[in-house]
């Protein structure tokens, strides 16, 4: 089976984005990583529905918490601040985040500002995304 590319049908408004994060403790995305990465196969991201800024000791708590519960070795390339971050509906279930790098995204999706935490790893939780080469995210609620 191929997969095929997830195809965006709509962004969200901020309205829309504000209803939806209500009961949002944080989302967790798994991708596979360039191939070059060979020790750090998988792209995590993780979505803290949070404006909050946290300093480096409460940072690196965060991280190794995830990692922890998630069973994620060798952390790499990560990055933890706040970041604009779009949501886009698709033929999947949940709405997918959309971490908003380039300024034209921001200029044309609208977003909300989350502590986002972006790292290369690897775990044998996530077969999809090292394996299967499939892109997924996942929402814990509150």
């Amino acid at each position: 089976m191929i997969a095929k590319p997830i195809q965006t049908d709509t962004y969200f408004t901020i309205d829309e984005i504000q209803k939806h994060l209500k009961n949002v403790e944080y989302i967790i995305m798994a991708a596979p990583a360039p191939s070059h990465f060979k020790d750090t196969p998988i792209q995590f991201s993780i979505f803290l529905n949070t404006q909050d800024k946290f300093d480096k000791d409460i940072k690196d708590a965060i991280l190794d918490k995830f990692l922890d519960d998630y069973k994620i070795t060798n952390p790499q390339e990560v990055m933890s601040q706040l970041m604009p971050v779009g949501f886009s509906m698709s033929t999947q279930d949940t709405p997918m985040p959309l971490l908003l790098v380039k300024s034209q995204d921001q200029k044309s999706i609208p977003y909300t500002i989350m502590h986002v935490i972006d790292f290369l790893g690897d775990s044998e939780k996530f077969y999809e995304a090292k394996v299967d080469k499939l892109t997924g995210w996942s929402y814990s609620y509150n």
